[in-house]
């Protein structure tokens, strides 16, 4: 059968001359081989050499049809290109079939972002008669007041740290440091948190550094800090999945809803392209769309 012959062709011009690591290999062979399937199913049998856009085209609507998300179809529309390119480098074919086969929108996901009320109901929540409390709150007010990723909260060192002039300075990714400012709420907290509770730790040796520490005075991991969030959502009675990541989006997303500059939030974001802070907009523009579905005059008109 001329499509297994092609297939094991296939797998090696990936292997070989493509260098694709083998999960990518594995995952275009199935979606070629789930397109011959749906190909020389019933009465029909079309073959490599036969394949037409209308086709292609048909496999693609079935799939949709059952439920395949988009994602997943773009995924399985690039592994059938990279078999009809293959049949082209090998003279298979004279006309690539997938040439005007349009990738599905792939619509991007909005971030789970938190009202400010359920922020200060959650940081209402933490018991601050404990040191673990005390501690408790300083990770979040500096994971909400200063965007931080959860690897940057727990790689945070006393010498980031600069209270005169109500900043620190974090290592972000590919160890690209950046300057946040403290608002006062985080540097109040962030203060009574190392003057009046870390101070009076054992700290093991090789830890001194470290901001945030466990009650055996080790660094801090980046589990238990979702630990830590999880269980205070749940106190507070906060319905929606959280993670230590929506504290990111929430800070991104109440400085842009109240007009802060899209390159400024990029920068303390440490995003690399102004491209990943334009999400915000988009929350913004949804927020601005509730709020006239809300407030306005005529919103009850037809």
């Amino acid at each position: 059968m001329e499509w297994d012959i092609y297939i094991k062709g296939f797998r090696a011009y990936l292997q070989v001359e493509r260098s694709m690591p083998a999960n990518t290999v594995s995952a275009y062979l199935r979606d070629v081989e789930k397109l011959a399937g749906f190909l020389n199913s019933g009465e029909r049998a079309v073959q490599p050499s036969s394949v037409r856009p209308l086709h292609l085209q048909e496999f693609i609507n079935t799939i949709a049809g059952i439920g395949v998300a988009a994602s997943s179809q773009a995924r399985i529309i690039s592994g059938i290109r990279s078999f009809f390119k293959y049949l082209l480098l090998e003279n298979e074919i004279r006309n690539d079939p997938t040439e005007l086969l349009e990738m599905p929108r792939i619509g991007r996901k909005l971030p789970e972002v938190l009202t400010t009320d359920e922020v200060e109901r959650l940081l209402g929540t933490i018991d601050l008669s404990t040191p673990t409390g005390e501690r408790n709150k300083a990770i979040v007010e500096v994971l909400y007041g200063c965007g931080l990723r959860v690897s940057e909260l727990v790689n945070l060192k006393i010498a980031d740290l600069h209270y005169e002039e109500n900043y620190i300075t974090v290592t972000g990714k590919g160890d690209k440091q950046r300057i946040v400012p403290l608002g006062n709420a985080a540097l109040s907290q962030l203060r009574r948190y190392i003057r009046e509770v870390r101070i009076h730790q054992d700290i093991k040796k090789g830890q001194e550094q470290y901001i945030f520490l466990n009650k055996s005075g080790s660094r801090l991991t980046r589990a238990m800090i979702f630990h830590i969030i999880k269980t205070l959502a749940g106190i507070a009675g906060i319905k929606k999945s959280i993670s230590p990541h929506t504290f990111r989006h929430s800070f991104a997303t109440h400085l842009v809803e109240n007009g802060a500059d899209l390159r400024a939030v990029q920068e303390m974001l440490g995003h690399a392209s102004i491209t990943t802070t334009e999400i915000y907009t988009h929350i913004d523009r949804e927020y601005l769309r509730q709020n006239i579905l809300k407030y306005h005059p005529r919103k009850d008109i037809n």
